[in-house]
Formats: structure tokens, sequence, C-alpha cells
């Protein structure tokens, strides 16, 4: 039995063990995972759509112009407003029932009920709401640029990066050939075939290789946090790209002329849609402003009721035993005074009417139609009409402006592009030359023809001619996808 229980405990020990192990490596390959993840175009430009503060800006923005058509509506609807009050007068306050100042402390609740509604107003509301629903449209197109600015930008270090790896291969790759070359120097000088100082040049390029392979590896680095930083990531440290070969072949928008891809630009490009919702945005607000010209025609309804809480007359009672008294005043009749007689007789007071009662009996209503008509109101009307036909004029200039800013635009990324895939073109064909010239000199320099100086020159421009073509070819590919973004083309599909 002891040696079953031992048995058991031993199972037991082990499952633990095999569950623990299989946990750390699911935690290891986690997070060996999440550190290999390398981003594409497409999620680095999705990425910083979706978390880019200013595009969340600008869609808050977009949702005041939201409030704004929806204060718009709201000034077609009628107004509807109720009040009541419920106050204390303590002291000398006239009494409502006798007419008479007394000092007394007296209760009163009132109760009200207001509506009223535009009937005409100078089409201001009609033109209000006509705004709001143009401003929602330009918030729109100024959220599209945005987006449409930050894939660019994206696009743009993105190729950087793409263009730094490169560069530091061929870089790593040149270091990698002049350390053999070293090795290949240093027995020739050990056997007598070439001088010492040949070793100690081929040393000096060595060195100088390294320096370049290090500053490569920081140009590297730092456009990495460039991209991480413009991505707004958090844990930017390990952040990397997916190495993507890509070819700059021509691009078939590059077929087209620039008429074309300007006309086209005129149609897609956000700028120009800003700027054209900005003129019809300015123009209602000088119809708004002309709106005041005009008469105002209001409907109004008011519905009022009160209560009282102090005493009431319930009745009269008269003095039997002096039944008339002289009131003070006289009349003269045929030269001789009369005195003025009244009865003697006094109020009889009770409690209140009950108070739902006096509500039903202390009802009104009050309904009717009311005109403004503006005369003169310091100018304000004239002048508001006055400044929204300037910012009208300036909206308009606004607007040929992007045109013209459009057209130098396009003939300037176009023209560049053309110049760009000529200096690429150029650049390869000064590679082939600098490969050729480089063969040649390591042929000498094996023979012994050529000294380790004049073979480093050659390297060194064949290793700078490599370089030119990539920048060249990474400068013309970026040129042709601002050319197809003027064109329509989007970033991402």
């Amino acid at each position: 039995m002891c040696a079953t229980f031992a048995t058991l405990s031993h199972k037991k020990s082990m499952k633990k063990i095999v569950g623990f192990c299989f946990f750390f490596i699911l935690i290891v390959q986690t997070i060996t995972v999440a550190q290999s993840k390398k981003w594409t175009l497409e999620e680095c430009v999705k990425y910083a759509i979706e978390n880019n503060i200013t595009i969340k800006q600008s869609e808050l923005d977009s949702q005041l112009t939201q409030i704004d058509k929806s204060s718009a509506i709201g000034n077609f609807l009628p107004s509807f407003n109720a009040s009541a009050s419920h106050s204390w007068n303590i002291g000398l306050n006239q009494n409502i029932t006798t007419g008479l100042l007394e000092n007394q402390t007296t209760q009163f609740t009132s109760a009200s009920l207001n509506a009223g509604i535009d009937i005409y107003k100078g089409l201001q509301n009609q033109n209000r709401y006509r705004r709001a629903q143009l401003s929602i449209i330009g918030a729109q197109y100024q959220l599209n640029k945005i987006k449409d600015d930050i894939a660019l930008n994206v696009s743009n270090a993105y190729l950087q990066i793409l263009f730094n790896i490169e560069n530091l291969k061929v870089q790593k790759e040149q270091l990698v050939l002049n350390e053999k070359q070293l090795q290949r120097t240093e027995e020739l000088v050990n056997s007598g075939s070439l001088p010492k100082g040949d070793v100690l040049d081929s040393k000096a390029t060595v060195a100088g290789d390294k320096q370049r392979v290090i500053n490569a590896e920081n140009t590297l680095l730092i456009s990495k946090l460039s991209l991480a930083q413009l991505l707004q990531l958090e844990k930017f440290q390990d952040f990397d790209v997916a190495e993507i070969n890509n070819e700059a072949n021509q691009s078939a928008v590059m077929l087209q002329t620039p008429e074309a891809i300007l006309e086209k630009a005129r149609e897609n490009r956000m700028e120009l849609k800003i700027a054209k919702t900005n003129v019809a945005i300015a123009e209602k607000d000088v119809k708004i402003a002309k709106g005041a010209y005009q008469p105002t025609i209001q409907g109004f309804y008011s519905f009022s009721t009160r209560a009282s809480y102090a005493d009431r007359i319930t009745g009269i009672q008269f003095d039997t035993t002096n039944p008339i008294v002289p009131t003070g005043d006289f009349v003269n009749v045929g030269g001789i005074d009369y005195a003025v007689l009244q009865p003697n007789r006094s109020y009889v007071f009770g409690k209140s009417a009950p108070v739902f009662d006096q509500f039903s009996d202390n009802k009104g209503h009050n309904f009717g139609v009311q005109m403004n008509v503006p005369i003169l109101n310091g100018f304000s009307a004239r002048n508001t009409v006055a400044r929204n036909k300037i910012s009208l004029e300036k909206s308009k200039i606004a607007l040929n402006q992007s045109e013209l800013d459009l057209e130098r635009t396009i003939y300037t990324v176009y023209t560049d592009a053309k110049g760009a895939l000529k200096a690429y073109e150029s650049a390869q064909q000064a590679m082939e030359a600098r490969e050729n010239a480089f063969n040649y000199a390591k042929e000498r320099y094996a023979v012994g023809m050529m000294n380790a100086f004049d073979f480093n020159q050659a390297q060194s421009l064949f290793t700078n001619a490599q370089s030119e073509v990539l920048r060249t070819k990474y400068d013309y590919i970026f040129r042709t996808k601002i050319v197809e973004f003027y064109f329509g083309i989007q970033i991402i599909k």
C-alpha cells in the first residue's frame, strides 16, 4: 500500500511539472510572437488612422456639427414653458378682496403655461438648417483630408525604413568583403608580395566600414522610432516592419499627362472640396444676416391661474342700533349743505375658497400674433451683413488659391517623379560602371598592379553607387505614390 501511495504521489507531481512546463512554453511563445510582429504598410496606416489624436479631434468636430444640425431643426419647433410660484406677503399690503392697505400676512400661488412659434423670420431658420448640413459635409471632408495626409506621412516613413534596411545590408556586405580582403592582404604581405602599408590601408578601410555600419544601424533605429511615434505606440522599443520587395516599376499613372492628373485631382482632392464648402457656408451666412432686415411674425399662447389663502368676504352685517352714519361728505342743494349718509354695515369674513376651486375660477387664456418690424438697431443688421459679405469674398479667394496651389502641386510632383525616375536610371548605370571598375580593380590588385589605397577608392565608389541606387529607388517609389495619391489611388486598398 505504501508503494502504491508513493506511485500515485509521483504521478501527481509529474502532472504538475508537465502542466507548468506547458504553461511556461505557452508564455514564451506568446512573448516571442509579440516581439517578432512585423508591421505591414497597410497595418501601419490603419493603426495610425484609428489612433491618431488629430483624427480623434476632427471626429469630435464632426459630432459638433451634428449637434448644430439638431439645433437648427429645433428652430422650427414651437417653444413650451411652464412656471409656478408660491409667495408670502408680510406687512402692509393691499387686500385683494377689499382693496384696502392692511398689515397682514398673505399667501399666493400662481401657475402659467406659455407657448410660442416662429411663423416667419426672414427665412433665417431655413438657411441655418442648410448651413448646418453644409458644415457636416465640410467636417467630413476635413476628416478625410487628415486621414489622407497621415496615410501619406506613414508611407513616407515606412519607405524610409525599408531604404535604411537595404542600405544597412549593403554596408554589412561591404564590411564582410573588406574583412576578407584584409585577410588576403595580410597573407600577401606576409609572403612579401605586397608592402606592409597595404595592410594598414586595409585595416583603415575595415574600420571605416564598421563605422558606416554603426551609422546605418543608428539611422535605421531612428527611422523605426520615428514611425512608431507617428503611430503613437506606447511600446515602440520592439517596433519593426515587414521587409517587402519594393520594385521601382513604371506606374500607369505616370503615363498620364499632367493635365489629366490635374483634372482627376480636381474631382477627388479634399482641399478643393473643403474650399468649395466654405464658400457655400459663407453664402448661407450672408442670407442669414440679410434675414434680419425683414419683419418677424410669432404666434403666442399663454394660460394662467392663481389662488389666494387670505380670508374672503362671505356676507354683510348691519348695525341695528345705529343703522345710518354720516360719511363726512356734504351735498349743497339750494344753498343748503346736507350731510351724506350711508348704511352702517360691516363685512363678514370667512375662510378662503378651496384651492382647486380658485384655480378653476381664476384661469385665463391669452393668445395672438405678434409682428416685429426692424427700423433702426444701431446698424447691427447692416454691419453683420457687411462682415459676412467680406467673409464670403475671403472664402472665394481661398478657393481660387486652393485651385492654384493644387495645379502647382500637380505639376511639381509629376516633374519630381519624372526626375526621380531619370535619377534612378542614371544611378543604375553608374552602379554598373562602378561595379565593372571595381571588378577590374580587384583583378589588378590581386596581381599587385594596384596599391591598396587606389583599390579602396574603387571599392568606396562602388559602395556609394549602391547606396545611391537605393536612395533614388525609394525616392522614385515615394514620388510615384504621391502622383497616384493625387490621381485618386489610395495608399491602402
